[in-house]
C-alpha cells in the first residue's frame, strides 16, 4: 500500500492596494531609497489602511482567491490552520472567524504563532494531519497585518514590513508527491532580539506602555541578521544532504522574504543559480507569515508536477527551519 503524503493542491494570495514606497518613506524617517534597496532588497510594501479591517480580512481574501482558483466548495474543508503573529484580538481565534466567514462550516480551526516561521511550522502540522488519515482537506493560511505593530518613526523596522496573506490547500497524495522531509528548529535566546515588550502577561497594556511605545516591534537588526543567515543556510543545506539532493536536483528555493541578503546567502550555501531563487520582497517587503504562500501564489505558473521545492524561514523566538516538498500539479 502506498504511503499517504501531504501535497499542496491549490494556492491563493492577497495584498492590499495601498503602496508604501521607499520614496514615501524618505519623507517619514531619515532614510533613502538607495539605502533601503541596497540593504534589504525592498522597493515598496503594501499596507491595509481601512479602519476596522485586520489580519482576518487579509486571510479571508487569500482563502477566497484559493477557493476560486481551485473551484471547491468551502464546506469540503476539514481544518483551517491560521499562521499569524498579528491576530485580530488577543483571545478570540482569528482562524475560527476566518473559517466562518468563508463558509467552511465543517472545519475546525486554530491559530499558530511562530513569527516569520509560522507558515513553515504550519506546513508541518498540516502534513501530519493529512498523513494521519483523519482529514482530507487542510487549508493553511499565513497572514499578517504588520502595519498594526510597526512604529513608523522607527527606521529600523518601518522599512522592512508589509501586510499580506497567502493560502495553500493540503490533500492526501499516493504518488509520493508533497512533503518529503522537514528540519524545524527553535532557540529561546532570540526572545531579547526580536519582540514586542508589552501587551502580554508579563507586561499588560497600560497608559505607560502605550506612552512608551512598547506595543511596537523591537528588532536588534544586526543580531537577527547574523542568526538568520546562519540558521536558514544551515537547515537548507542539511535537508539537501539528508535527501541526497544536489543543486541540480532542486528546482526552486522558496525562502522567507525578510532580507535579500539573507536569501542570497541561503541560495549561495545551496549552490543554486539565481533563476531558481524566487523573490518578491521588492514588491511586498516582509509580510511575516505570508511570505512563503505569497511566493507560491505569485509564481504558481512556473511549477511543474514533480518539481523539488526547498522551503526555508527564520523568525522571532528564534524559530527557523526547512521543508522539502515535491510539487503535485
Amino acid at each position: 500500500m502506498n504511503k499517504v503524503t501531504a501535497a499542496i493542491t491549490a494556492v491563493g494570495g492577497y495584498v492590499p492596494d495601498f503602496v508604501l514606497s521607499n520614496k514615501v518613506l524618505e519623507t517619514m524617517v531619515d532614510t533613502n531609497d538607495e539605502w533601503i534597496l541596497t540593504r534589504t532588497g525592498i522597493s515598496e510594501r503594501r499596507l491595509l489602511k481601512e479602519s476596522g479591517k485586520g489580519t482576518s480580512y487579509l486571510a479571508i481574501q487569500a482563502a477566497k482567491d484559493l477557493l476560486s482558483r481551485k473551484n471547491i466548495n468551502p464546506s469540503e474543508i476539514d481544518l483551517i490552520i491560521m499562521a499569524t503573529t498579528t491576530p485580530d484580538m488577543p483571545v478570540a481565534s482569528t482562524g475560527v472567524f476566518v473559517a466562518t466567514q468563508i463558509g467552511a462550516i465543517n472545519a475546525f480551526a486554530f491559530d499558530l504563532q511562530a513569527a516569520c516561521s509560522g507558515f513553515l511550522y504550519g506546513m508541518s502540522v498540516a502534513s501530519a494531519y493529512i498523513e494521519s488519515g483523519k482529514y482530507k482537506k487542510v487549508l493553511l493560511i499565513g497572514a499578517d497585518k504588520m502595519s498594526s505593530i510597526i512604529d513608523y518613526t522607527d527606521r529600523a523596522t518601518c522599512i522592512i514590513f508589509g501586510d499580506g496573506a497567502g493560502a495553500v490547500l493540503f490533500e492526501p497524495n499516493l504518488e509520493g508527491l508533497g512533503v518529503q522531509d522537514e528540519i524545524l528548529k527553535s532557540d529561546g535566546i532570540g526572545r531579547e532580539y526580536l519582540k514586542i515588550d508589552a501587551g502580554g502577561s508579563i507586561l499588560p497594556a497600560s497608559k505607560e506602555t502605550v506612552a512608551n511605545g512598547q506595543h511596537y516591534v523591537f528588532q536588534d537588526g544586526k543580531t537577527v541578521f547574523k542568526y538568520a543567515v546562519s540558521g536558514m543556510a544551515d537547515v537548507s543545506e542539511k535537508i539537501m544532504q539528508r535527501n541526497n539532493l544536489t543543486n541540480n536536483d532542486v528546482n526552486w528555493l522558496i525562502a522567507h522574504q525578510a532580507n535579500k541578503r539573507i536569501i542570497d546567502a541561503t541560495a549561495s550555501r545551496m549552490e543554486l543559480e539565481d533563476e531558481k531563487v524566487l523573490i518578491n520582497i521588492q514588491k511586498y517587503g516582509n509580510t511575516t507569515s505570508a511570505t512563503l504562500p505569497l511566493l507560491l501564489s505569485d509564481f504558481e505558473s512556473k511549477f511543474k508536477k514533480g518539481d523539488n521545492l526547498i522551503f526555508a524561514a527564520f523568525g522571532g523566538g528564534f524559530t527557523w527551519g526547512s521543508i522539502y516538498l515535491k510539487w503535485a500539479y
